[in-house]
């Protein structure tokens, strides 16, 4: 029949348009801001610096290496590296930024500076609502205003976090494993050394040569 497909999408139009006054799953729209829609887990806006521990500065994981930066298509990341390094979070003396920005103007949410991080540092944050009136330093964010806690991305994506933190935890086991059997053959070849008989020495006849 001529134009039953039209017939049948403007039949769903009208069942949901009358049963949004009777049941609030048809309803389509919310009244925001009052009421808002949950967000979805994979959901993506623009990145934000992963720390662990209580302090944003130390606990940071970027190390500064910039290969987001690099990698980076509208070229809205501006780092710089320290001259100093600290412990990361395995305690090995890394790097870190002591600049990091963002404009968040130029960005795209393409999420290639997630995909390019070698440390789990950078993910994408979830929150839109960042609308100013000053449109040049209200939408450069700094490190201090990315720095969001492990704990803020385990509540925003708690799938990949968890993924994550196991990924992480393996690495760190590995090398705390490493580092003892490490420490233990150094031990090991100092006890051997210390019991080793010392090799006997050859008195040097006095008055000459026989």
């Amino acid at each position: 029949m001529l134009g039953k497909g039209i017939l049948k999408g403007m039949a769903e139009t009208a069942k949901n348009f009358a049963g949004s006054y009777v049941s609030k799953e048809r309803l389509t729209t919310v009244e925001y801001p009052e009421e808002r829609i949950a967000t979805a887990e994979n959901a993506r806006v623009f990145p934000f610096l992963v720390y662990d521990t209580d302090n944003w500065e130390k606990g940071l994981r970027c190390v500064a290496c910039q290969i987001c930066e690099k990698e980076c298509p509208p070229k809205c990341i501006f780092i710089e590296k320290s001259k100093d390094k600290k412990p990361d979070y395995v305690g090995k003396q890394q790097f870190y930024p002591t600049r990091f920005d963002i404009d968040i103007s130029v960005c795209m949410s393409c999420q290639i500076c997630v995909e390019v991080c070698p440390f789990e540092a950078i993910k994408m944050n979830n929150e839109f609502e960042l609308s100013t009136d000053d449109r040049f330093g209200g939408l450069l964010l700094d490190r201090a205003q990315l720095a969001k806690s492990n704990e803020y991305y385990h509540e925003i994506h708690p799938t990949e976090a968890a993924e994550v933190d196991a990924r992480l935890a393996e690495e760190k086991a590995k090398l705390e494993a490493k580092a003892k059997a490490a420490e233990a053959a150094a031990a090991k070849a100092a006890a051997e050394k210390a019991a080793a008989p010392a090799s006997p020495t050859q008195a040097k006849p006095e008055g000459g040569q026989d």
